[in-house]
């Protein structure tokens, strides 16, 4: 187990994702994984207000409707993370937008507080100061516990901080970045360096980089077979290839897949509490789960970071 920033929370070293959750993973499917996920001593899933506005005939807030039919089912058992800021009818981090995004969010999710509430992406029209006022405010009604952010800048992190240390307002626990063994530049080092001294605890997503981690897509053909296929194709190269193949290597040896040794790695590095990875189905889960157990010798982390050096991402 890990922690949550300073809360003392234990939290399983790997977070469930769940952006498919009412896209391309269906309601009774999507409650399988949950079921298994819990019943293997997860504790944390991360989903946003957003997902997944993105596919036709959605607007947003699938996935949380569909953690919100299972959470009514089973109250407590899993703590729940969602974001707000990129639901189309709730752009933005003003006041009012926080609130009435809240609000709706806790409707879908059945459930009368959020765990861990991320400010999305940074919203660089409206005062920093109002939008950690309107967080502090959703702490101090009880409709959130922990206030999070994802995707600022180290600048802009830092700023957040000082202003919740200045008003007294509730300290961001975590802090959600993008990274991977081939995407490493956004984390490292600056926003690495403030979320150790800060004590916030990093939960990355696109931890296996849309798929291409875990050995899935080796040519452009198998690009093409994938709805997240383009996401992975600028992977596609030889310094990203050469991570598959060390990935390969170790995940023969030790007798697991591809992508339990790329989550391994990414648990290893410093300032991470736990990747983020999502199922689509219940198949995909126990390589997630078995991410957790695995632990790397210093030579085969070693020999990874140097080719996650190469790719220069």
């Amino acid at each position: 187990m890990t922690k949550l920033g300073r809360t003392g929370i234990d939290v399983y070293p790997l977070v469930l994702g769940t952006n498919t959750f009412g896209w391309t993973t269906d309601e009774a499917e999507a409650h399988r994984i949950l079921d298994a996920f819990a019943d293997a001593g997860g504790t944390l899933v991360d989903t946003a207000d957003s997902y997944s506005a993105w596919a036709p005939g959605n607007s947003g807030g699938e996935s949380e409707t569909v953690i919100g039919s299972w959470v009514a089912k089973h109250p407590g058992r899993l703590m729940v993370a969602t974001k707000v800021s990129q639901h189309p009818e709730f752009k933005g981090l003003s006041a009012a937008t926080v609130k009435a995004a809240a609000d709706a969010s806790l409707q879908r999710l059945q459930s009368e507080a959020i765990d861990v509430y991320y400010a999305h992406f940074d919203d660089a029209e409206t005062p920093l100061e109002e939008t950690v006022a309107a967080f502090d405010a959703l702490v101090t009604e009880g409709k959130v516990r922990h206030v999070a952010v994802s995707n600022y800048s180290p600048e802009r992190l830092r700023e957040w901080l000082d202003i919740a240390e200045r008003t007294g307002a509730a300290r961001p626990v975590a802090l959600q970045p993008k990274y991977s063994l081939v995407s490493r530049a956004t984390f490292e080092p600056a926003l690495r360096d403030i979320a150790v001294a800060e004590d916030l605890s990093v939960f990355p997503y696109h931890a296996l980089a849309s798929g291409f981690l875990t050995g899935k897509y080796r040519t452009e053909a198998d690009l093409e077979q994938s709805v997240r296929g383009g996401s992975a194709a600028k992977h596609l190269n030889p310094a990203g290839l050469a991570v598959i193949d060390g990935l390969a290597d170790i995940a023969e040896d030790r007798g697991v897949a591809i992508g339990t040794v790329a989550l391994a790695w990414v648990r290893t590095r410093p300032g991470i509490a736990a990747p983020i990875a999502g199922a689509r189905e219940l198949s995909q889960l126990a390589p997630l789960l078995a991410s957790a157990e695995l632990d790397l010798s210093q030579d085969e982390l070693d020999r990874l970071t140097a080719l996650s050096d190469a790719v220069g991402a």
